[in-house]
Order: C-alpha cells, then sequence, then structure tokens
C-alpha cells in the first residue's frame, strides 16, 4: 500500500544526502516534497499541514545531531512524526476481571467486518485466551453462516440464532448479544466478540442498531472496521461511528491493498482514536496488533525487523531450529534439511513480504514481484529425488538428473543448477569461521599446541587469517580485501 509514499520519500532524502550542512531553504524545500507526497498519499490536509510544521519546528531547532547527516537528522524526524500520526504506541488490550470481555465490532457493510471478527478470535486463541464468537448480524443469511464456517476453521464457537429464521422476524440482534454475554459466562468463555450488522452507508437504523447492543453487552472495547482501500471516506465513517459508540480503536482491513494509504495515516490525527488491529492479507493469520514504529520504518525504507522477528518465531521450533543450525556448522545439512526449512519459510508469508520487511534491501528489490511459484518448482526437484540422493547429491548424474526433471516438470538444466547452488552453499557455510566441526578442529591441533607451546617459529607472527569472500565477489576485490579504490 505504502509503496509509492516510500519511493517518494527515498527520492526526497537522496538529495540530501553529501550535503555538509542544512540550510533553511534546503529544508523548506523538503518540506515541501514531503507536503506533496502526504497529499498525492490522501492523506487528511489538516494532518499534512500539522506534521509537516512540526517537523520544521524541530529541523531548524537545536534538536539536530551534529553526529549524523543532514538526510539521518530529517529521516529521524520524519520517522518520529509518522510514529506519532500513527498513534505513537501500540494498544495494550486488557481483558476485565470479571470474565467474559466484550468486544463489540461495528463497520459497514463490506468493510471486512465478520472476517475481522474471525481473525480477532483467532489472535484471542494466540494469547491464550478462550473466545466465542456472536452472530448479531440478523438480517443478512451469508454473515452468520460465513461466521460459522470461519469458526470451524479456527475451532471458535459461535451463538447465534436458528439459521432458518435469519432474515425474518424470529430475531432480535439486541437479544441476540445479550444471551451470547451470559451463555459466555455460563460456559466459561473468557472473551465474547459481537459481529453486528453493516449497511451500505451510514442511516439512523444502522446506529441506532449499534447503539442498543452497545448499552445491552456493555462491551470493554468497541472496534470500527474500515476498509483502507476506501481513503478519505474511511475517516469520515471512523468520525461518524465514533459520534455514537465512543469507540476504543479502529482495526483497518486490506492494508496490503494498492491504495494510497492516507486513512492509516489521517484515522488517529482526526478521529483522536488509535488503529488497534490491522489486516494485511486475506489468510485468517494474515492479522496482528498495529505497530505505529513498524509502519513507520517501512514506509522509510528501514525495514520492520521484529515483525519478520516474530513470524519466524511463530513458524520455527527453537529445537528444531538449533538442530539444523548444528547440522550446518558440522557439515550434514541435507537436501532433506533445506526442504524442511523452506517450507518453513513459506509460513512465514510470501517472499516479496519477507523482503520488505528486511532492513537495508535495495528499493528495486523490494518492489519486485518474487514468483512464489520458483520455491514450488524447488520442492518439486527435491521431493523427486529419492533418499540417497537427497542425502548425497554429488551421486546425482546424468541419467538421474533427467529421471528428476521428469519427475518435477523441469529440465535437467534446473535439477543441476540448484545442486550446484546447494554444493557451494555447503562450501560456504564449512569456510565460515566458527563453522568447521569442533571434533575435526580437535584432530587437526598438534600435539605442541595442545601441551601449550609455540605453535610459530618464535620472532614471526601468525599468519594472517583469509578473509571469507561470498562467491562471485571476489572479482574487482584485491588480494588483501579492498575494492579498486583501496578503501576496505
Amino acid at each position: 500500500m505504502f509503496e509509492a509514499l516510500s519511493d517518494r520519500f527515498d527520492g526526497i532524502f537522496s538529495k540530501l544526502r553529501g550535503k555538509g550542512k542544512l540550510r533553511e531553504d534546503d529544508i523548506d524545500e523538503v518540506l515541501r516534497e514531503i507536503r506533496v507526497a502526504l497529499l498525492e498519499a490522501d492523506v487528511n490536509l489538516q494532518v499534512v499541514k500539522g506534521m509537516v510544521a512540526r517537523i520544521k519546528e524541530r529541523a531548524v531547532g537545536a534538536e539536530l545531531s551534529a553526529a549524523l547527516n543532514p538526510a539521518q537528522q530529517v529521516i529521524k524526524i520524519v520517522h518520529d512524526e509518522l510514529v506519532a500520526t500513527l498513534g505513537g504506541e501500540t494498544i495494550k488490550i486488557t481483558f476485565a476481571s470479571q470474565p467474559p470481555t466484550v468486544v463489540l465490532m461495528a463497520g459497514l457493510q463490506g468493510s471486512g467486518k465478520t472476517t475481522s471478527s474471525a481473525k480477532l478470535a483467532r489472535w484471542f486463541k494466540s494469547q491464550g485466551r478462550n473466545p466465542m464468537m456472536v452472530g448479531a448480524d440478523l438480517q443478512r443469511p451469508a454473515a452468520i453462516e460465513q461466521l460459522r464456517t470461519l469458526g470451524r476453521q479456527i475451532d471458535v464457537p459461535v451463538h447465534s440464532i436458528d439459521p432458518d429464521h435469519i432474515g425474518g422476524e424470529g430475531g432480535d440482534p439486541v437479544e441476540v448479544a445479550r444471551g451470547a454475554v451470559t451463555e459466555a459466562r455460563r460456559i466459561g468463555k473468557d472473551v465474547v466478540i459481537v459481529d453486528t450488522a453493516g449497511r451500505l452507508a451510514i442511516d439512523a437504523e444502522l446506529m441506532e442498531e449499534v447503539r442498543r447492543i452497545s448499552e445491552a453487552t456493555t462491551p470493554d472495547y468497541t472496534f470500527l472496521v474500515v476498509d483502507a482501500m476506501t481513503g478519505q471516506d474511511a475517516v469520515t465513517v471512523a468520525e461518524n461511528f465514533n459520534d455514537t459508540l465512543a469507540l476504543d480503536g479502529v482495526i483497518l482491513t486490506k492494508l496490503d491493498g494498492d491504495a494510497r494509504g492516507g486513512a492509516a495515516l489521517s484515522v488517529k490525527e482526526v478521529v483522536g482514536k488509535p488503529i488497534a488491529f490491522a489486516a494485511t492479507g486475506e489468510k485468517i493469520d494474515d492479522f496482528d496488533l498495529f505497530h505505529p514504529d513498524r509502519l513507520a520504518g517501512r514506509i522509510l525504507g528501514m525495514g520492520d525487523v521484529m515483525t519478520l522477528i516474530e513470524k519466524a518465531e511463530e513458524v520455527f521450533e527453537e529445537q528444531e531450529a538449533e538442530a539444523a543450525a548444528q547440522k550446518l556448522m558440522d557439515g550434514d545439512f541435507t537436501l532433506d534439511d533445506f526442504l524442511d526449512q523452506l517450507q518453513q519459510v513459506k509460513k512465514m508469508g510470501s517472499m516479496s513480504s519477507l523482503l520488505a520487511m528486511m532492513p537495508g534491501v535495495p528499493k528495486e528489490m523490494r518492489n519486485a514481484q518474487i514468483d512464489d511459484s520458483e520455491i514450488a518448482r524447488i520442492e518439486g526437484i527435491i521431493k523427486s529425488m529419492t533418499v540417497a540422493e537427497r542425502t548425497r547429491p554429488a551421486i546425482i548424474d546424468g541419467s538421474r538428473r533427467r529421471r528428476i526433471a521428469d519427475g518435477s516438470g523441469t529440465d535437467p538444466g534446473a535439477v543441476g543448477a540448484l545442486i550446484n547452488q546447494f554444493s557451494e552453499a555447503q562450501k560456504m557455510m564449512k569456510n565460515l569461521p566458527g563453522f568447521a566441526n569442533p571434533a575435526k578442529r580437535k584432530k587437526k591441533k598438534s600435539k605442541k599446541g595442545r601441551r601449550g607451546g609455540r605453535t610459530t617459529p618464535k620472532g614471526t607472527s601468525p599468519a594472517a587469517k583469509t578473509p571469507f569472500v561470498l562467491p562471485g565477489l571476489q572479482a574487482g576485490l584485491g588480494g588483501d580485501g579492498t575494492d579498486s579504490s583501496g578503501s576496505v
């Protein structure tokens, strides 16, 4: 969503690099470009004015650090202001002292409210809670059926009326919601998520129904679900709902879309309510707490290391990761181990999304559309090998390559390339300092060395350790590890 804004900021800051000192004219030029970039991103005009004014106040003041260059100074100030504009801090969810904790979900039809209810339920389960969902949208038969389908996927019960009565006169959404809270208390559910009805547009009937449900359930949290793709309309919707419900926060959906992102940068300052959660994809687990500092870092091309670490922690078992690392160190890492690691990485998300979180990745690579089918192709090649071939790729000759290629729907050249790359990686890991097998290192020590005697002739210094160089990087480097200009 923020690629265009991120590219604009990258262009703005690149102009500052190389300047030894920031003059007021330089700052004014940068602020003009930042103002245009934010307006093009559909950020609210008043939000843009306030943000630019705060940046200027800090940039021309005494806050500039002499230890940073001009580009870094401005980036730090812009980063801080982006974080503040996005809400400052991540919302902290507290739970009712007397369960259940009631969460009321409101929003217009089509905003993703029902799906977000299920995603939120899954999130509560990941926090060790025992949630229940409530289908209080009795006007649309598909809404409750959708909620029940999602509930079965995440093993969360759904409380609502009989499907035959949906859309008729057989149910009152207020009574359904009130009864659900009582039922949750009886069966020991500690979180109740109430999915209310939506409309195509805000009207008096919608607001009255949601208000009555709120009075009946006295929710601990009231979240408004808004579609980030609707731009400034999302901010207007949030204002109208907040006048009726006193919102606790906003849930932004479709944050992975191709809209300009103005809603995310405007809602906190205009409505006065933070973004609590964000949905970043269609999958049920593409949903988490909204972290203003992480999004600000991604907008400015700094990556999002914390989210990357959290995703890795979710899919990688600590003991399995340690075992794989030990195999790497011992030189026993096989294609089977590589396949296991590849499948774990796939669970973290698309390669494009993972690259976007890595700091220091060039803009061209960050914005590249990486075909994840390449991973499936590699999986197919490895799965077409025998156990012996996965363990000892060196035995794969021409006829074996042809058989593997036929089995994986590829060609012998692709099979050979994968084997060569894997072999190079194994050699590279063995050459890394500290990665040699400890037992093998022990055998190589001389008896004199083990007794603590001198291992080099007196008066000479030990030979310098050969620096490790990635394959293909030796070209252009001198023998002493410097580039052609002589710099390290």
